[in-house]
């Protein structure tokens, strides 16, 4: 017993050793590494902020190196197109068929025969205007003066006046177009004076049995005085179309109209496209001896004025149904900016200087003709 005692307490000495041995190894072990960690913690601390750092300086925006932006390449051009081959050109057609144009066809008679007695802006006059000009057959000395150029605008000349009787003028109207066609109508002049006051009225038209049928109407009203006719309103009405009116303002000195804007001068002795032919009528009977070179009068349309110039040609026989007629015979030669066309007006001094044909040639060769076939007095005493 005491040697089984002694062994076991050998045993548990032997133990004890073991367990305190390794007891102290264990708490070295642990001193140590605490020691380490406690000199190694500080280092990753440092190291970590240094990383924190880092990053953020990375993040944030590098003012001493703007970034530079590298532009994407430009797209590559467009393949250039294919060239398209030309057209062949149609082959002509021989005698094509002609085409029917509102604004190209042949005018109707109605028309044409309105058109040519009064064209708007050429100059046109009673039962002429625009284009009235010379006859074809006017002498080759008188052609000459149509090509030449109108001199400058000096002041207008004065001239007596002694406007003719009342009185019903009726006109034959005959118009032959470039081309060869002829067309007739009718005009009538109404020329009424009283006192200080006057009147004109020209109708054109198609003669009907025992009416005409009136294409245009011409009114002139105005007063007399020593500068002849001095018109107040001219109105023009054509078939169809609205009613226009000129009117000279004596106060203002204007001409004005209703069919276009602005003003023009007044000038002494003005007239419009209805009196001008009474106007050289009373021109003539004011004093004869005033025919001879050239009689200028501003005239004035539904647009527009200018200075109709009248050469004076000389003495003619004239044939109208009335029978052979001894006329003086007035020319308007073209004046380019103005009118182009020739108007020429006879005067006959046997019958108180009534105009007793009007003609006019166009630039185009047509030709418009009015001839008197009747003149009725209607002022008391004459």
């Amino acid at each position: 017993m005491n040697f089984a005692f002694a062994a076991l307490r050998s045993f548990v000495r032997q133990r004890r050793r073991v367990f305190i041995f390794g007891t102290l190894t264990a708490l070295l072990h642990v001193l140590v590494l605490m020691w380490m960690g406690s000199q190694m913690g500080p280092r990753q601390a440092v190291h970590r902020d240094q990383e924190r750092v880092a990053m953020v300086t990375l993040m944030l925006p590098q003012q001493s190196a703007p970034l530079h932006v590298v532009p994407p390449p430009p797209p590559p051009p467009p393949p250039p197109r294919a060239t398209p081959k030309p057209r062949k050109a149609p082959k002509p057609v021989a005698n094509p068929p002609p085409e029917v144009d509102v604004a190209t066809r042949a005018p109707t008679f109605s028309e044409a025969l309105a058109d040519a007695m009064t064209r708007p802006g050429d100059g046109a006059v009673v039962g002429v205007p625009g284009d009235i000009g010379l006859p074809v057959e006017t002498p080759p000395a008188i052609r000459d003066i149509v090509q030449v150029s109108a001199p400058a605008e000096p002041a207008l000349p004065v001239y007596k006046m002694a406007p003719p009787p009342s009185a019903n003028l009726l006109l034959n109207v005959d118009r032959v177009d470039a081309d060869g066609t002829k067309w007739t109508g009718e005009a009538a002049i109404g020329w009424h004076r009283a006192a200080d006051r006057y009147n004109v009225k020209v109708e054109i038209g198609i003669s009907m049995l025992v009416t005409r049928v009136n294409l245009v109407v011409l009114t002139s009203d105005g007063t007399l005085g020593e500068a002849g006719l001095m018109p107040v309103k001219m109105t023009e009405k054509r078939r169809g179309r609205a009613e226009t009116a000129t009117h000279f303002n004596a106060a203002d000195k204007k001409i004005t109209f209703s069919a276009a804007q602005g003003s023009v001068a007044l000038q002494p002795g003005a007239q419009d496209k209805a009196s001008i032919p009474l106007q050289l009528a009373a021109i003539a009977r004011g004093d004869p001896g005033q025919l001879k070179g050239e009689i200028a009068v501003q005239v004035a349309e539904d647009k527009g004025a200018s200075v109709f110039r009248f050469i004076v040609v000389g003495q003619e026989q004239i044939e109208t149904r009335m029978g052979t007629m001894q006329a003086w015979h007035l020319t308007r030669p073209p004046l380019p900016g103005s009118y182009n066309s020739r108007l020429d007006i006879w005067l006959s001094p046997e019958h108180d200087w009534y105009p007793v044909k009007i003609s006019n040639l166009e630039a185009s060769g047509a030709v418009t003709t009015q001839t008197v076939s009747k003149i009725t007095l209607t002022e008391p005493g004459s």
